[in-house]
């Protein structure tokens, strides 16, 4: 089968919106990103609740276009939070229904895309796809160690993207992704520096309310002995603390905006304050790039700079004057998760790949066993 004969449906939700794209191979035709009235989101009980309703409204933005469905290969959903996994393309199974539905490691609206990938490819009797979810974990065991033997350091990170990336700068040294030591920063609302070595990302930091760079919403590491106190000191409950580590953190806490247009806007007309804020989070961005050449003892292929924040110029030219002495500085601003879902896809139908499958229940009875 020619790739142009692939024709395949991607499924990305977010809170109060659905992005959905058609691809021929690797191109492109269609690209729609459908947003929600939130009365009508917020009147589902849960999350999940919602899958019917967001299934018809993607079957309507599609007949609209007048694309035909009885013509799709495969259908791609974004990866949910489920259980530890490694990097790949997974076929959607009942094992992975489950974990999605009953929010194994937490709701999020991610948690749609392999429902919803599904719930639309079984009726077209054709395969259901999800691609490097958020919770990929390739961590070494020495990586896991936290220093406190109840908490173990978490694989949640920008996985998707990172490791699309990770594939297109590999093809530009003529070599395959599994070849290759990569050190890749995802600088988004929240940021993640993924070690690359050989085609797994052996450590990471914890993206969503671990450590790491202060991003625009998170707080990423701050001294554990003051955090002590803050929980404790009477003035807050945990909900609180929690959205001053995630959501009110970072930017937004020092600057009211997760903007950085609008950071670097201050900038230019002389706010101090601002100045040092966004050459603070650049700073830890590349001390964290740092800590990350050490676990490859510094055989670094290259360093990428990828996620919304790399379209920053002058942001990129700070964060490369502390590292372009490690490796090349390599910059793909934005994230391309469509395309990232469609390439997945892609890898497994032209047999490159081979199709992995999840393990639900199964995972944790090897673990205790």
């Amino acid at each position: 089968m020619q790739d142009r004969d692939y024709r395949i449906l991607v499924i990305n939700p977010g809170s109060t919106s659905t992005k959905i794209g058609v691809f021929d191979g690797e191109r492109s035709i269609f690209e729609k990103t459908i947003r929600h009235d939130a009365e009508k989101i917020h009147s589902f009980p849960t999350i999940i609740d919602q899958y019917e309703f967001r299934k018809q409204t993607i079957l309507e933005a599609l007949d609209e276009e007048g694309i035909n469905i009885s013509k799709l290969s495969a259908v791609c959903g974004r990866g949910g939070l489920l259980r530890p996994i490694e990097g790949g393309t997974y076929k959607v199974n009942e094992a992975m229904i489950e974990d999605l539905r009953n929010g194994y490691a937490g709701q999020h609206a991610s948690n749609l895309g392999g429902i919803l990938a599904n719930e639309i490819a079984s009726g077209l009797n054709i395969p259901a796809y999800i691609v490097d979810p958020v919770v990929v974990d390739e961590m070494e065991p020495i990586a896991k160690i936290s220093g406190v033997p109840s908490i173990e350091r978490k694989s949640i990170f920008h996985a998707l993207n990172q490791k699309a990336v990770a594939r297109k700068v590999a093809a530009t040294f003529h070599k395959k992704y599994e070849e290759m030591n990569f050190i890749i920063a995802h600088m988004g609302g929240g940021i993640t520096v993924g070690v690359h070595r050989k085609g797994r990302v052996i450590d990471v930091n914890n993206g969503l309310h671990g450590d790491g760079p202060f991003s625009p919403e998170r707080a990423g590491t701050v001294p554990a002995g003051a955090l002590v106190e803050l929980c404790f000191s009477g003035e807050y409950y945990r909900d609180e603390i929690m959205k001053k580590l995630v959501g009110q953190g970072g930017l937004v806490g020092y600057l009211g905006t997760n903007d950085a247009v609008e950071v670097e806007k201050m900038i230019e007309n002389g706010n101090e304050k601002a100045k040092l804020i966004y050459d603070a989070m650049a700073y830890q961005i590349a001390k964290e790039i740092g800590a990350a050449s050490a676990v490859l003892k510094g055989k670094v292929d290259a360093i990428v700079l990828t996620g919304g924040l790399a379209y920053g110029k002058k942001f990129v030219k700070q964060i490369s004057s502390y590292i372009d002495w490690i490796a090349d500085v390599m910059v793909y601003p934005g994230e391309n998760e469509l395309q990232a879902l469609a390439e997945g896809a892609l890898r497994v139908l032209r047999g490159e790949e081979k199709v992995k499958e999840y393990p639900g229940k199964r995972l944790k009875e090897k673990v205790l066993s």
